[in-house]
């Protein structure tokens, strides 16, 4: 359910409407914009008359939820959430940005990486410390000396950090060095390691499953969003088909589909998309086109001998002229990067 108070309403109105929506059995969610103040209950109250809370003062309109996501759900925050990190605003008019080596293999590496990321435009730096591969012989990351390393290279260039968690124990180490969590697609559903990461403050980039429908992974956020972290963003990073030329198939649909049905920001990654270096300019440029609201995109100075993931990364030359690509359609569609 949602309930939308009215411009002018007191604190105590809304504070009266939230202790009746908790007595009727709802968790209370409060969202406040520029104009109204809305407030979603969540449980698992399904018979209740709207006629009640629509008498209440202060009440503008009741609503309810159809959808099986209530917290995720564009209703809840019709303006859209724009994430603030420093001095960088994620959903916003600006599109951001995140690039970088898949790992931090070495100090020179992720170095080099710095520079060349933030000389292109890049508001985010991105780099694993701990790696999920599907051979336990590929290599595994650095854990906290490769986040260490990575800290210190962003904050040489006044850049902001995205790295991956992938367990629940790992959380201490990384809210440390890291500005943004990713949880990666093969953690989409470790709904353990979702309520726990609900409960941290920090912004969380969570992305597609391998097969996840859109419905799943608004339902995967609102894990989050339930546990009273509103700071997160959602990536598509291709999904699997019957296709084997690329490694996954990039849903660029799936960008303004999921801005239509949720209030959340959108990123595109099309390094993981397609898995090759030469098919992820255009699909960037598509991603931009069709309203993401940022970018994560794998970077590497050498990516010819990188140790993971290298035949998807962008060499600085490509990096380059990708952003200068870049900048004229975000001034297409009315966004700048």
């Amino acid at each position: 359910m949602l309930v939308v108070m009215q411009e002018n309403a007191s604190p105590e109105q809304v504070q009266r409407v939230m202790d009746r929506m908790i007595h009727d059995g709802f968790d209370v969610h409060r969202s406040t914009g520029a104009l109204y103040t809305v407030l979603g209950g969540v449980g698992r109250n399904t018979d209740f008359d709207i006629a009640v809370f629509e008498v209440l003062e202060g009440v503008k309109e009741v609503h309810r939820i159809g959808s099986p996501y209530k917290l995720a759900s564009r209703g809840f925050r019709p303006q859209g959430t724009v994430i603030r990190i420093k001095d960088v605003e994620i959903g916003g008019n600006n599109v951001v940005i995140m690039a970088g080596p898949c790992s931090v293999e070495s100090r020179d590496q992720i170095e080099r990486a710095a520079d060349i990321v933030a000389e292109g435009g890049a508001k985010v730096i991105r780099g694993g410390a701990f790696k999920p591969r599907s051979s336990p012989y590929s290599f595994q990351g650095m854990g906290e000396e490769g986040l260490q390393l990575l800290r210190h290279a962003a904050d040489r260039r006044g850049l902001l950090v995205i790295s991956e968690v992938m367990d629940a124990v790992q959380l201490p180490v990384m809210l440390q060095y890291a500005d943004i969590l990713q949880i990666g697609a093969r953690n989409m559903q470790n709904y353990t390691l979702l309520r726990e990461i609900g409960k941290a403050r920090i912004p969380i980039l969570l992305k597609r499953g391998l097969s996840a429908t859109i419905e799943e992974l608004l339902l995967s956020a609102e894990y989050i969003l339930s546990g009273g972290n509103y700071d997160v963003m959602l990536c598509e990073r291709g999904i699997r088909t019957f296709e084997t030329y690329t490694r996954n198939t990039f849903d660029v649909s799936a960008i303004p589909v999921v801005k239509k049905l949720s209030h959340l920001p959108m990123v595109g990654d099309p390094s993981h998309g397609t898995g090759r270096r030469d098919q992820v300019p255009p699909m960037a440029r598509a991603a931009v086109a069709a309203g993401a609201d940022a970018l994560l995109m794998e970077v590497h100075h050498d990516p010819d001998h990188a140790l993971s993931d290298g035949a998807q990364s962008l060499n600085p030359e490509q990096y380059f002229e990708l952003m200068k690509q870049l900048r004229l359609i975000a001034v297409a569609v009315g966004r700048s990067i």
